[in-house]
């Protein structure tokens, strides 16, 4: 798999999956045009998350919260927040990265790219890739799996990231299981779909 090129030794993982009713050429379209954060329950905390940075923007980071609330949230949109997509092999598999200090308040985001990600990790960072796969399942079906890898860069961050995983890691997978119901919803619905039974 293409996680495996960028982050092939990892501290932290979860993997989740899902059966969609549709070939896998229209779920990877569904992964990109999908609102990933339809369920209120993934709306709310990604605020959660994003409220430390709003607050220390003030007025301002609040308006932006606030309208971000109300929009769909689409893979489009995690890239405008430090998300970069690493690599992808349509339609099997998408690859996304992101680098930062996760455990603080603002999360410390870094930038970067496919290049810098499979670097040097600066000391008080982790790193974690986060992928889509499909794999055909009959005919007209795909197996839709996300995995989430993390890795911290020194025994100073392992320790800071696993007091935060402990706390995070429900509310992640959470999030994860509903971002591929949303997916899913968004590929059944289109032509050349199949049916649900």
């Amino acid at each position: 798999m293409l996680i495996d090129e960028f982050l092939p030794v990892y501290t932290f993982v979860e993997r989740h999956a899902t059966d969609v009713c549709a070939p896998p050429e229209v779920v990877y379209r569904a992964i990109r045009s999908a609102d990933l954060a339809r369920a209120l329950p993934v709306r709310l905390l990604l605020a959660l998350r994003a409220l430390p940075a709003a607050l220390w923007s003030g007025r301002a980071g609040i308006g932006m919260l606030a309208a971000r609330s109300r929009a769909a949230i689409t893979l489009h949109d995690f890239q405008g927040h430090g998300f970069v997509v690493l690599a992808e092999n349509p339609p099997n598999e998408i690859v996304i990265g992101l680098v930062g200090a996760f455990w603080t308040p603002r999360g410390g985001i870094r930038e970067t790219d496919a290049l810098q990600f499979c670097g040097p990790q600066a000391s008080g960072t982790a790193r974690a890739a986060w992928n889509f796969a499909l794999e055909a399942n009959g005919p007209g079906r795909t197996q839709l799996t996300t995995e989430t890898r993390i890795q911290p860069a020194d025994p100073g961050s392992a320790k800071r990231l696993r007091a935060y995983w402990f706390f995070v890691r429900p509310w992640s997978g959470l999030t994860r299981r509903y971002m591929l119901h949303a997916i899913r919803e968004e590929a059944e619905r289109r032509p050349h779909a199949g049916r649900r039974t």
